[in-house]
């Protein structure tokens, strides 16, 4: 019969870690607590403060009224067009790019890798870099939330680190059967990075989700906005011409009264669940991928 083993006990230290552990988590947890309580949040029984720690309501209404605006609808589907766009597109040009970057024999290897890393302490400014967007003729077009942000540097030198851990032998076992580059990076460099490709490919997936810059500066069509933008505009409304629409919103739906922070918030929730609803599936892929690809060549 194995001996039992002897129950450590927590010092004074641990004790102390927990608690400044769980104050801190409780402190970034709440905003997300109090949005979600807002949301819910009924005209006739909410206070004046916006600071909650128990329901004081449970009503649908300001969901139902975001969800039967058509303007939010067509901001969803170009969110939807432009994530699923900018993922394929970032990861094709990030990964091939970084594939050929890792091969120390390539011609002017170093010269563009130190281009590639100058882009990320400077750039030409706001004024020029809108003169080429609209020069190349994507002013008011969806393609300019994807391709212009198409290659995030830091990825690109990630996934340049992850090639080169790759063995040799691997890849000269395959040419000596005749495989070239295209066929050795498409049939099996990326199988066996798929773990590491996930975790690049969320990453891409939120920024474009959350794409709103350019949008703000080249879109001017309505119908083109994407869905941040719609957000922005219901969060920056003044809270009486937004609670006029809210209300003639609900009258059109036979819905209550709506109240504007419940709007509001409701709107934060539905547009963040979408994309928080796919971390759980590839969160086990995020310390592999992003570790493996931080070594120093």
């Amino acid at each position: 019969m194995e001996p039992t083993r002897a129950k450590k006990k927590m010092s004074t230290f641990d004790i102390v870690t927990y608690i400044v552990l769980g104050i801190l988590a409780l402190i970034t947890f709440y905003p997300f607590y109090n949005v979600i309580i807002i949301s819910f949040a009924k005209f006739d029984v909410i206070s004046k403060s916006d600071l909650y720690w128990l329901p004081q309501s449970f009503d649908f209404s300001a969901y139902k009224v975001v969800l039967s605006d058509t303007k939010f609808w067509s901001s969803f589907l170009v969110t939807i067009l432009v994530t699923i766009g900018g993922v394929i597109f970032s990861m094709v040009i990030s990964v091939a790019g970084a594939y050929a970057l890792s091969k120390k024999g390539m011609p002017g290897r170093n010269a563009v890798l130190t281009l590639i890393l100058f882009t990320m302490f400077f750039n030409g400014g706001l004024i020029p870099f809108y003169l080429v967007v609209k020069e190349v003729g994507l002013i008011n077009n969806i393609l300019v939330m994807i391709i212009p942000a198409g290659i995030n540097t830091m990825y690109l030198i990630i996934m340049k680190n992850y090639f080169s851990t790759i063995p040799d032998g691997l890849e000269e076992s395959a040419k000596l059967d005749g495989a070239n580059d295209m066929y050795i990076l498409l049939k099996i460099i990326i199988p066996i990075s798929m773990p590491f490709m996930a975790t690049f490919g969320l990453f891409y997936a939120v920024e474009r989700w959350n794409e709103w810059w350019h949008a703000l500066i080249f879109i001017s069509d309505a119908d083109k906005a994407p869905l941040q933008i719609y957000l922005r505009n219901i969060l920056i409304t003044a809270s009486s011409s937004l609670n006029s629409i809210a209300m003639t919103m609900a009258e059109q739906k036979n819905l209550t009264k709506v109240y504007t922070p419940s709007l509001q918030m409701a709107s934060i929730v539905i547009s963040c669940l979408p994309i928080m609803l796919v971390y759980p599936f590839l969160q086990k892929h995020f310390a592999k991928g992003v570790l493996v690809g931080s070594m120093k060549e």
